[in-house]
């Protein structure tokens, strides 16, 4: 038997064989699942779709934002049948200027007629400046809609003056109950879904797909598929039922949300470097698992733990650095998977270490003093004087060899004359740190001591 036995097409001519996310569509509002916050009673997406009929002239460009198979494509097409207009779809993977330019000619005809477009372009992050710009005349004067979907972040990726025109409506993942939910809707809808199979599933098998689907609903009804054959093939010892176990041959492998150069790499990496901060290690191991797992680049994370020693660490246990490194090392040696655990336990490490920012927060002060402030040349007395003339100018004088003074200490400024007295590190209590404090105040009191006394 095969999984579309049957009817040749489903409603409004959508093909038997089209994927199943595909024939589950929702075809209106009342059908749409999740995003209440939007769509509810009185929410401001469905009260502009709602007050946006064939008359209205409010343009209503708008961007959709949100990870994948939260129903951004669903709901563009929605609105077009729901404010009756012309919808015109498009991927920023597959067009360009050319194609821009064609749409906006037949949408610039159609509004001479009194109809209405709403251009969709799915993936709208991937077009490039000149490509968004082409938009803004059409967008301004009215002639198109445009909706917009995008997984990441517009701040970023979407043209300022284009994204003044838009509102950005944000999408959340779906619920595992809600996407189990959807999952038996599908099972037994008999119409558009597998119901003619004659198709059972255990709620734990459902649950399951829908646990590993990250939110998407799209993976999710997928992977549904794939578990509906699985359980019509002859071999199936539980003929025509999807059990847990058959649910986890079809999923395979976890859907992770990630994209290494988008706003999800960020997200994590950020997540990471917080726990370590806030010493977490369970944290700090759950989110660089999570970053292994989505298939990060291993060389990066190393790079970023030296760099939580640097920053977070500090003097307060200078030897993190040299952990770091050597678990930098270490995964460039072994190589992934073997390498992971060194990143594992340098991680570990610098979440219990004691913690200071005082030589970041030093150096920084050093850097805007430096921007801010007028360039002093280098005091006489700490220039060397290989030459002759440059001792006759007093290069070198008054300088005092620290090896030959009282405590290997002169009480001599090293600082331009109108940075005297600055002090830009201020060591912590903690770790090894402390012991840094402890001898900057024996410094301060040899100085003093041999100032008294001159």
């Amino acid at each position: 038997m095969s999984l579309f036995d049957g009817e040749p097409e489903g409603p409004r001519g959508t093909l038997r064989t089209a994927p199943l996310a595909e024939r589950m569509r929702p075809r209106n509002l009342d059908e749409y699942s999740g995003q209440e916050h939007l769509l509810g009673p009185g929410k401001p997406l469905r009260v502009q779709i709602e007050h946006d009929g064939p008359d209205s002239t409010n343009s209503g460009s708008m961007i959709l934002w949100g990870p994948p198979g939260v129903g951004k494509t669903t709901l563009a097409k929605i609105i077009a049948e729901t404010t009756q207009a012309t919808f015109i779809e498009f991927s920023a993977v597959m067009s360009g200027i050319k194609e821009i330019k064609q749409v906006m000619a037949s949408a610039a005809q159609a509004a001479e007629l009194h109809s209405r477009t709403i251009l969709f372009v799915d993936e709208i992050h991937r077009f490039n400046k000149a490509q968004q710009d082409a938009f803004l005349p059409y967008v301004e004067r009215g002639t198109i809609r445009l909706i917009g979907a995008t997984t990441e972040n517009p701040s970023f990726e979407i043209i300022s003056a284009l994204l003044s025109r838009c509102r950005v409506y944000v999408l959340q993942p779906l619920s595992e109950e809600r996407i189990a939910v959807l999952l038996r809707r599908a099972l037994e809808d008999q119409e558009r879904g597998l119901g003619a199979l004659g198709l059972t599933a255990g709620d734990d098998a459902l649950q399951l797909i829908a646990s590993y689907s990250s939110g998407d609903c799209r993976s999710a009804y997928n992977t549904l598929e794939v578990a509906a054959q699985l359980a019509l093939e002859p071999s199936h010892a539980d003929k025509k039922h999807i059990d847990r176990a058959l649910a986890v041959e079809a999923v395979q492998q976890r859907v992770l949300l990630y994209d290494k150069s988008g706003e999800e790499h960020y997200n994590l990496i950020s997540a990471l470097h917080k726990s370590v901060r806030n010493s977490d290690p369970d944290a700090a191991l759950y989110w660089l698992a999570r970053m292994f797992a989505s298939g990060e680049d291993p060389l990066y994370l190393a790079r970023r733990v030296v760099r939580m020693a640097v920053e977070d660490i500090g003097l307060a246990a200078p030897e993190a650095m040299n952990l770091c490194l050597s678990a930098k090392q270490t995964m460039e040696f072994l190589g992934s998977p073997e390498g992971d655990l060194a990143l594992a336990e340098a991680v570990v490490y610098l979440a219990l270490a004691p913690k200071s920012n005082s030589v970041y927060t030093a150096f920084s002060a050093v850097q805007a003093e430096i921007e801010h402030t007028r360039q002093e040349p280098v005091p006489l007395h700490l220039r060397n004087a290989p030459t002759r003339l440059m001792k006759e100018l007093d290069y070198g004088k008054g300088y005092r060899y620290a090896h030959d003074e009282e405590g290997r200490v002169a009480d001599m400024d090293c600082l331009p004359d109108s940075l005297k007295g600055r002090s830009y590190y201020q060591p912590t209590q903690e770790g090894r740190e402390k012991l840094l404090a402890q001898r900057m105040e024996e410094i301060r009191r040899i100085k003093a001591g041999k100032r008294g006394g001159g």
